[in-house]
C-alpha cells in the first residue's frame, strides 16, 4: 500500500463515522446518507494527490458532502422514494426524548435541501456564518436570511405537529 494510500485510508477510518451522521441530517435516510458519505470519499480519493492543507480536511470534506447532497436534489431525473414516509400503524404516542428527537428529524426532511443544510452545518456542525458560507460557496447574507428561513420553516412544521 502506498503512502498515499494508507494516508486517505487512516483519514477515511477516522472521519467517515461523523460524516455519515451529517449525511443522515442532511437526507434523513440511513441508506443514502452511507452513499453520499461513499461518493463524497470517493471525490476526495481521486483529489488526494492535489490537497496539501491536510488540517482543512474536515472542512474540505463537509463541503464535498454538503455540494453532493445538493446536486443530487437537484437532478430533476432522480428521483427519492421515501423508505416508511407514512407507516401504515401509527405508533402509541409518547413522551420522552427519543420521540421529540423523531418528530425533530421528521420535520428537518420536510425543509427545503438548502435550508436544511444551512441549518445543519450552523446548528449541528456548529460552523460559524463564515465558514458556512465558504463550505456552501454563498454569500455570509445568504446563509443568515436560508437560516432564518429554514429555522422559521422547522418551527411551522413543529407547530403543525403540536396542533395534531
Amino acid at each position: 500500500m502506498s503512502e498515499r494510500d494508507a494516508a486517505f485510508e487512516a483519514y477515511f477510518a477516522a472521519r467517515s463515522g461523523a460524516m455519515r451522521g451529517t449525511a443522515y441530517l442532511l437526507c434523513g435516510d440511513w441508506h443514502r446518507a452511507e452513499d453520499l458519505v461513499q461518493q463524497t470519499f470517493t471525490k476526495i480519493y481521486l483529489a488526494w494527490h492535489r490537497i496539501d492543507r491536510r488540517e482543512a480536511m474536515d472542512n474540505y470534506t463537509r463541503q464535498a458532502l454538503v455540494r453532493t447532497f445538493l446536486s443530487e436534489r437537484r437532478r430533476g431525473w432522480f428521483r427519492f422514494e421515501s423508505v416508511g414516509a407514512e407507516a401504515a400503524d401509527r405508533p402509541a404516542p409518547g413522551s420522552g426524548l427519543a420521540d421529540e428527537r423523531m418528530v425533530l428529524l421528521a420535520a428537518l426532511m420536510k425543509v427545503p435541501p438548502r435550508q436544511r443544510a444551512v441549518l445543519v452545518l450552523r446548528y449541528w456542525e456548529d460552523a460559524s456564518v463564515e465558514q458556512a458560507a465558504a463550505l456552501l460557496d454563498c454569500s455570509e447574507g445568504n446563509v443568515k436570511s436560508q437560516a432564518a428561513r429554514g429555522l422559521q420553516t422547522l418551527r411551522g412544521l413543529l407547530q403543525e405537529e403540536r396542533v395534531r
